[in-house]
């Protein structure tokens, strides 16, 4: 009978555990639909304004008013690790982390690598080895253009001084709610244009180059960084979504396993009352 207690007692613990999984599944589920629409519709936007970016850096070449797109020797490299504040999203953060990890062991090796902390997961475990510069995880309590542009605009001045010769994202690109792509993204300097030059171009510029670096650039950079965080939010809510859907499928198992041994314990149980019974039964007659 004490066996049985304890089953009854794992039944409801998993019973218990599949209910709030499967909550957690339906919340993310919401919240992922609402996340999916927003860079779903903000995605071709900026990648046409990081192309534009890119031709213009190609084409101020040697200007020296665009300081975003100064090349220097990489001697410290800022990594911009764009993670979340909870758990429970499968691979996830860890994903950024070994992501992360590799950055500064293998790509970077040799040379200083430093961080800023989106994320409150990868904050504390990038910090526990590197200088975390600065932990920006508020930003998901309200994510808005305008608080990831306060957050672009210090990353762009630390490049401009000198700080650090280059900025890198390393985020989950969204693509559907089962798959996340770990993704690895020049920040600063502006990446030059791939393919055939666009010097050989001719560009009418309206207004001036001048004012076309000084407002068009900073806010494209705004924009990437913008989609980036929006791409690893909308990542997270699906990772956590598929995560919470196979813990539940999970959970459900255990549960019908364990209801299987229940039965079988119970009807040994009630199998070995009726022989005693019997037992007994007989002994008197005799």
């Amino acid at each position: 009978m004490a066996n049985l207690k304890e089953l009854r007692s794992r039944i409801t613990s998993v019973s218990s555990t599949m209910q709030i999984t499967s909550a957690m599944k339906m919340v993310s589920a919401a919240k992922l639909n609402k996340a999916q629409m927003a860079i779903t519709a903000m995605r071709p936007y900026a990648d046409k304004l990081t192309e534009l970016l890119q031709s213009l850096s190609a084409s101020l070449e040697g200007d020296s008013s665009s300081a975003y797109s100064e090349q220097r020797e990489v001697n410290k490299v800022l990594v911009v690790a764009i993670a979340s504040n909870r758990g429970l999203a499968g691979a996830f953060n860890s994903n950024i982390i070994k992501a992360s990890k590799d950055l500064y062991e293998n790509v970077y090796a040799g040379k200083q690598v430093d961080f800023v902390a989106i994320g409150k997961k990868v904050n504390d475990i990038v910090s526990k080895t590197h200088t975390v510069v600065s932990n920006k995880s508020e930003v998901f309590d309200d994510l808005t253009f305008a608080n990831v542009a306060d957050i672009a605009q210090e990353l762009m001045e630390i490049f401009t001084n000198g700080s650090y010769d280059k900025v890198v994202l390393v985020y989950n690109k969204f693509k559907n709610a089962a798959t996340q792509i770990v993704t690895t993204e020049q920040f600063l300097p502006i990446k030059p244009i791939e393919g055939e030059s666009n010097n050989n171009v001719d560009y009418i510029f309206e207004p001036s180059k001048e004012e076309i670096v000084e407002q068009l650039i900073p806010k494209s950079l705004k924009t990437q960084l913008y989609k980036a965080i929006r791409d690893s939010f909308a990542s997270e809510h699906g990772a956590r979504m598929t995560a919470m859907h196979k813990a539940t499928d999970n959970a459900t198992e255990l549960r019908d396993s364990l209801k299987l041994q229940y039965n079988k314990a119970r009807q040994a149980a009630i199998t070995n009352e009726i022989l005693e019974i019997v037992g007994g039964a007989e002994a008197l007659n005799n």
